[in-house]
Order: C-alpha cells, then structure tokens, then sequence
C-alpha cells in the first residue's frame, strides 16, 4: 500500500472507531478520492483486523463496524442490571420475523398459535431490531414486518442468510435431539433463512408507510388482548 492509501487507511480507521453508530459506505467514500482506493483502504482494514485480532470489523447491510471478537468477548463480560428484558413472546416473534421475513402481524400470531401481546411489536420497533418492510397485496393491505441492520448488526451477522438453521441449533444445544420448534416456527423454513425480497405478493412501499400506519398495527395488539379478555 503506497503512503497515501495508508494516509486514508488511518482515517477511516479512526472514522469508524469514533463512530457511535455503524458507518455507511457513502460516508466512506466521501473521505475518499476515488473508488480504487476505498476498495484498497477497506481490504488494509479488514486484513488489519482479521482473525488475529480482538476486535473484528465487520460489514451488515452496507454499514462497516468495529465488533469484539467472538472468541474474546467472555472475557469481557461484565454483570450489569438490563434495562429491559425481552419476554418469550417478543423473543418468539422476533424469531419469526428473522425467519419469514417479510411477514403480517396475522401470519405472525397464525405460525405461534395466538396473538401478539399487547406491546410486542412496540418493543421490537422500539429496540431497532425490526420495521415496516411494505403491503401484501391482499385485501387491507396489511402491513409486513422484517429485521433491520440494527438487528444484524446486534446479533452479529453480516445478512439474513447468516441465520443458523435447525442442525445448526442443535449442535449448539439451542435445540435438543427430539424437540420441535414448530410452536415458535415452522421447522423446514430454518434450513434456509432468506428472504422473500421478490414475493409477488409484497408491495415494495416503505415510503407509503406513515407513522399513523404503524401506529394503527401496532394499536391492534391492544385491541386483540381487550377481546381475548
């Protein structure tokens, strides 16, 4: 690498490392001359810190990041009162969100059985692990639900398709021989978690989805619970 390279190495470095949230491609690139040199720069970087290193950088959905290693961070752990504690059904829900993305909230509660909580979804917006995705192209045109960067970037993974599937969780013991998932998920989509960017059935309108659409989905948890009652 000739001298200016390292020179822009060392800046995006410290770019990265001083940024409190992950940092985009473009905001790179506007500290870069030219293409050549981001894709020299960010090759440097990543070699820099490969496996070698406690501490990895990382790249999710077009955003670059500085991680703990994997195999460092138990080392690291400290005990500390969470804020907020995830319950089963917001876990499950987001189990099944990650896995059928893009997903309604009634085929959310049709895969668990019963019917979201009363603030799940709020919960799971509110944390940055999910948003609106778009409308099926059904009657009502519901609203559809998937994971964000924020997602991948906290449970450390570079894109969906990262996702374990159902060997995977058993050999980690998250899965014992002989147990289902089948309440939380069906078992034959975990074998290939990706999603459904092309569904014939999904209207790409992110930008159609205003604050009171949302706020009328996630309002139907309150309704389903005061029914149920």
């Amino acid at each position: 690498m000739d001298h200016s390279n390292l020179h822009y190495c060392r800046i995006i470095e410290a770019l990265i490392f001083a940024s409190p949230d992950a940092v985009t491609d473009k905001m790179i690139r506007q500290h870069l001359p030219d293409d050549a040199t981001y894709d020299a720069v960010m090759e440097q970087l990543l070699i820099r810190y490969g496996e070698n290193s406690g501490i990895n950088l990382i790249k999710f959905d077009g955003n670059w990041a500085m991680r703990t290693a994997v195999d460092v961070a138990q080392h690291l752990k400290t005990i500390r009162e969470s804020e907020k504690t995830l319950s089963r059904a917001a876990l499950e829900t987001l189990a099944i969100i990650a896995y059928h993305q893009p997903v309604t909230r009634a085929e959310i509660e049709e895969i668990r059985g019963v019917s979201i909580s009363k603030g799940t979804l709020d919960i799971l917006l509110e944390m940055g692990w999910v948003r609106p995705k778009g409308r099926r192209r059904t009657p009502g045109r519901p609203i559809t639900w998937a994971t964000s960067a924020g997602f991948l970037d906290h449970f450390g993974l570079s894109q969906i398709t990262d996702l374990p599937g159902l060997d995977e969780l058993k050999k980690t013991g998250l899965l014992t021989a002989g147990q289902t998932i089948s309440d939380v998920m069906r078992a034959d989509d975990l074998s290939h978690a990706e999603t459904d960017d092309n569904d014939e059935d999904q209207l790409e309108l992110d930008e159609l989805i205003t604050e009171d659409d949302i706020a009328v989905d996630l309002a139907d948890d309150a309704e389903d619970e005061l029914n149920d009652d």
